[in-house]
């Protein structure tokens, strides 16, 4: 399956680094996506630096089977762009998988999809989800529908695991 990365400067390393190569591994291509192509894009930390192997303006929602949101401070950079936010919303209205770690479900609230949503998110977000009519449950992973969300990097075990049971299910035609 082709699973969009949606990302900018400053994400959290790990959030990026160990779901991707879980992906990847199990033969998912992922595609990250950034404001502009070719955009050098790097951690918070430091540790990670990846190129935008497309830009916003290039993508359709169609063209991918899911969403992969790491955390960090790259989603609250990317709420502002409605490129961004249009592109998250289009996975909610085609009911196709969504995975947002720690920060990733501020893109969700920007998007207006959370209500009636059970989910979590980094302690901070997880107030902002309540505020906006979300079900928030503080375990390190929460599997509502086609959405996956977990707290923080060292839930990032089990949130690699439902995302990739989640793929594995919608390729089966079980949702």
């Amino acid at each position: 399956m082709r699973i969009a990365c949606l990302l900018d400067n400053d994400f959290e390393d790990s959030e990026l680094r160990k779901p991707y190569d879980a992906f990847k591994a199990a033969g998912h291509e992922v595609v990250i996506i950034g404001l502009h192509k070719d955009a050098k894009l790097t951690g918070k930390n430091g540790k990670e630096v990846v190129r935008a192997e497309r830009g916003i303006d290039e993508v359709k929602p169609d063209e991918f089977d899911a969403l992969f949101l790491p955390g960090g401070y790259s989603p609250d950079h990317l709420r502002a762009d409605q490129r961004m936010v249009d592109f998250t919303r289009a996975f909610f209205d085609r009911e196709h998988p969504v995975f947002a770690v720690c920060h990733g479900p501020q893109l969700l609230l920007t998007a207006g999809v959370v209500k009636g949503r059970t989910m979590t998110a980094w302690k901070t977000i997880q107030v902002d989800l309540k505020a906006a009519g979300a079900n928030v449950v503080d375990k390190e992973v929460v599997v509502d529908r086609n959405l996956v969300t977990s707290r923080q990097p060292g839930d990032l075990d089990a949130f690699s695991k439902a995302s990739l049971q989640l793929l594995d299910q919608v390729g089966a035609g079980v949702r």
